[in-house]
């Protein structure tokens, strides 16, 4: 989709349309884009941007909080209507997926008609605009979908992968950053025609198995099935903090609270995880993560208690703009089928899914734990 929640909230208010529309934070906090409309990306307003920037950007925009619950129902919406073309249907986002139409041309032509009957029933419909990609694979499809937005619709037949991909630069691979993209500037790479001439063991050599991957996909080769109804690959939670801080009892306070909104998350879904990841990102926008893998777990405290050990391992001389919390390697099956779950752990699930009850009948803040409450201030005695 386009621009989803921007587009999503210009489709419900007409005195938007045309306008610069962003959804995120709160342009005098501290948090980041969740959506620019294309008005305002042409002052340089992108996803994930700092809010604060994006209002310096494009003062006259319209900014707007995040409504999941509306995305969500309108994606719903959109995950329908492509059901109808095929079941082979993999949702990757809220607002993007994989359909593989293979086998479908007798009933519904060939695959480029069916995106532009899919583009055309989302906007009659939906009242949304859609860009599509249609290829002999995913990443090819999921690159073209990319290259004419808004609206547009690209086809990359088989055999002309080379020829499509020759003159792209390398940041259209997926997975090539900042740091890739200057390690493959320096030897001498701009395109992805290019990187495709090298040979796979030097690629292989300079950057490991990731070098291999590269190779493949510059040459447009990608075997991954499209798969219908895929376990999430993680759960996590984060947040930004009004201001850094240094306070280690309020990391500490935080962490906890995104540990048990994780660890719910996990037992709702039927999912542990073995990879707790700590994400810290400084107030010079320096961004680490930290990982520990142990026994699978979706219990809050287990949770938290690798997140904080993580923590309390690295140095923090910068202030602290957000912290965030994990949980990946994720498996199917709760405490019964995890193995050696203690009996003390089994107290402790059976109580979290007490709270997760009452949470779900009264509300997240139903019950909190005793070290989240706001501890009093202490007053001085009056004196005699």
């Amino acid at each position: 989709m386009d621009a989803f929640y921007a587009s999503v909230e210009q489709r419900d208010r007409p005195e938007l349309r045309g306008r610069p529309v962003i959804v995120g934070a709160d342009p005098k906090g501290r948090g980041v884009v969740s959506a620019a409309s294309y008005e305002a990306r042409r002052f340089g307003v992108n996803s994930a941007m700092p809010i604060g920037r994006a209002a310096r950007l494009c003062p006259d925009a319209v900014f707007l909080p995040v409504d999941m619950d509306k995305y969500a129902r309108v994606s719903g919406d959109i995950m329908a209507i492509l059901s109808e073309y095929s079941p082979l249907l993999e949702p990757i986002s809220v607002d993007e997926a994989f359909l593989d139409v293979t086998g479908t041309e007798r009933l519904l032509g060939p695959p480029l008609e069916v995106a532009r009957t899919i583009k055309a029933r989302l906007h009659r419909d939906v009242g949304l605009t859609a860009s599509a990609g249609v290829a002999p694979n995913k990443f090819l499809a999921k690159l073209a979908s990319d290259l004419r937005k808004p609206d547009g619709l690209v086809e990359v037949k088989a055999e002309q992968e080379g020829a499509f991909l020759r003159e792209l630069p390398i940041e259209r691979l997926w997975g090539v950053g900042r740091v890739t993209a200057h390690d493959l500037r320096a030897m001498g790479i701009e395109t992805i025609g290019q990187l495709a001439r090298v040979p796979v063991g030097v690629l292989a050599k300079r950057f490991g198995k990731w070098g291999t991957l590269l190779h493949e996909l510059a040459h447009g080769r990608d075997d991954r099935p499209v798969e219908p109804f895929a376990a999430p690959k993680s759960m996590g939670a984060e947040e930004t903090f009004a201001e850094d801080t240094r306070d280690a009892e309020e990391l500490r306070r935080t962490l906890l609270a995104q540990a048990e909104r994780v660890a719910r998350e996990l037992r709702e879904e039927g999912y542990a995880g073995r990879t707790v990841t700590l994400k810290l990102r400084f107030a010079d926008f320096q961004t680490i993560t930290r990982s520990l893998t142990g026994e699978a777990t979706q219990d809050g405290l287990e949770v938290f208690r690798r997140a904080f050990a993580l923590l309390d391992r690295v140095a923090r001389v910068k202030p602290v703009r957000l912290i965030g919390v994990s949980v990946s390697g994720l498996i199917q099956g709760g405490p019964a089928q995890l193995s050696l779950f203690s009996a003390a752990a089994a107290r402790r699930d059976r109580v979290a899914r007490a709270a997760d009850r009452l949470a779900r009948r009264f509300g997240d803040r139903a019950l909190i734990a005793a070290s989240l409450l706001e501890r009093p201030q202490k007053t001085s005695k009056p004196g005699p």
